[in-house]
């Protein structure tokens, strides 16, 4: 029993060395900056907000003409045999016949054409509305794919920090046991305490080594995760901050007040009731004339092949044309009409959606605000229960010492003390993960110092 304990602290040992070695210290500043950089959900939404820029250009705008280049070109030979029979010449002899060889003709032709719509009832202005509309909408779907990967980056950070704490107070817990250990061997030595005493003190030895291994694996694993979220090589090894501040409650009542205007969710329904009303802009233009303008210039050469009775010709011509056309769908069987109902009712779904939104982000505001007041009324007692427990666990550990209470008394002071604290590191993260998500409803996560 005595040589796995030394086995177990070897090793606790060993494993401390080795990641201190490799770790090095990431803020929360670092954090955010390498997510936004590097992060693979995030690069994805920027690459749709850039696709739904190139969209709302110019270019995609239908108010540029276009162009229309043509060029062609054909070649033909032909052989041919004309005979004449049963004619005859002034002297009566038969009529010869007449041999046609190598007989080319090639033509050639270009064409340069122009169209510009004029005008189209209105469709291509509400459209490159609506383009703009959803490039808005890109912008805000970025924008709540980045807070999302912030709010979990952030409960991988804290985790983390979670855990680093649990393993120094598992630490100093273990430390304690192995001085216990040590007094315990010293006093079955001098006949002053009985081997029960000693075994007792290597158990607790064995359950603290455990807990410590389990914390800096799950550490370990927690490291792994944030490495996923960050996008770095797995092996990559942090140490975090495990300092943590609260926004004044005055502050977060303003942000509150203000989570209609600021709130991503909300936003977007604004966005996509003004896509939808441009959307009745547009069908609506299937009502009126489109008015279009068009332009050409040809250019054509035709050398035709000489003929038993023609010779052959050359032909060039140069031709320029200008047009203007109107089209006006008069009856296009009610399509247009049908087009246009359905925009209206995707109108009046999109205004139900977002009063629907609304008073869901009410309500969650309303439940992230109670839960965030009642996590720091939670953290700010597990905080005076460690002072009480470290109260009497100094006391247990002087009477203990004296000889007063017993080993077994001693050790559930320690587990209280322990308890304690690690509840404690618990409440101030999770009463911190709470802030956050009431900062995400609010729409100010982005925009304060974490």
């Amino acid at each position: 029993m005595r040589n796995k304990t030394a086995f177990l602290i070897v090793v606790l040992g060993l494993l401390g060395v080795c990641t201190q070695a490799q770790e090095k210290t990431l803020t929360k500043e670092e954090a955010i900056a390498l997510a936004l950089e590097n992060n693979y959900g995030i690069n994805v939404a920027k690459n749709q907000v850039e696709v739904a820029g190139n969209n709302k250009g110019i270019l995609n705008s239908g108010y540029l003409p276009t162009l229309t280049g043509t060029a062609g070109a054909s070649y033909s030979r032909d052989d041919s045999v004309i005979e004449f029979p049963g004619q005859f010449n002034e002297d009566a002899s038969p009529r010869e016949d007449v041999e046609l060889e190598k007989a080319e003709a090639q033509a050639y032709s270009s064409a340069l054409t122009a169209r510009y719509t004029l005008f189209d009832g209105m469709g291509r202005f509400y459209n490159y509305k609506k383009l703009k509309e959803q490039y808005q909408l890109s912008e805000l779907q970025a924008r709540e794919t980045i807070e999302n990967t912030i709010v979990q980056l952030f409960s991988v950070y804290y985790e983390i920090a979670r855990l680093t704490e649990n393993e120094y107070v598992l630490g100093k817990t273990l430390d304690i046991s192995k001085d216990r250990y040590k007094r315990a061997q010293y006093a079955f030595e001098y006949g002053q305490s009985t081997k029960l005493d000693v075994l007792n003190a290597q158990v607790d030895i064995t359950n603290d080594s455990i807990n410590v291994l389990n914390t800096r694996q799950e550490l370990s694993n927690a490291k792994r995760d944030l490495n996923v979220l960050l996008s770095q090589d797995l092996n990559m090894l942090y140490t975090v901050d495990t300092l943590v501040t609260f926004i004044p409650k005055i502050k977060l009542e303003a942000f509150v007040e203000q989570a209609k205007i600021n709130n991503v969710s909300v936003l977007q329904t604004e966005r996509n009731l003004a896509i939808n009303s441009y959307d009745i802009k547009v069908q609506r233009s299937g009502y009126l004339p489109t008015i279009g303008l068009s332009g050409a210039y040809g250019w054509n050469l035709n050398q035709s092949a000489q003929s038993a009775f023609f010779p052959g010709t050359n032909t060039d011509n140069n031709s320029f044309d200008l047009g203007a056309s109107l089209t006006w769908n008069l009856f296009d069987g009610g399509g247009t009409t049908v087009r246009v109902k359905n925009a209206k009712i995707a109108y009046e779904n999109q205004e139900l959606l977002k009063k629907q939104i609304e008073i869901e982000v009410d309500r969650d505001i309303r439940n992230a605000m109670a839960n965030y007041e009642n996590k720091l009324v939670i953290h700010g007692i597990q905080e005076q229960n460690v002072i009480t427990n470290q109260n009497n666990f100094e006391r247990s550990k002087e009477q203990f010492q004296l000889g007063r209470i017993t080993s077994i008394e001693f050790r559930q002071a320690q587990i209280n003390l322990l308890n304690a604290q690690t509840n404690k590191n618990l409440a101030k993260y999770d009463a911190k993960l709470a802030e956050l998500q009431l900062l995400q409803l609010t729409g100010q996560l982005l925009n304060v110092e974490l």
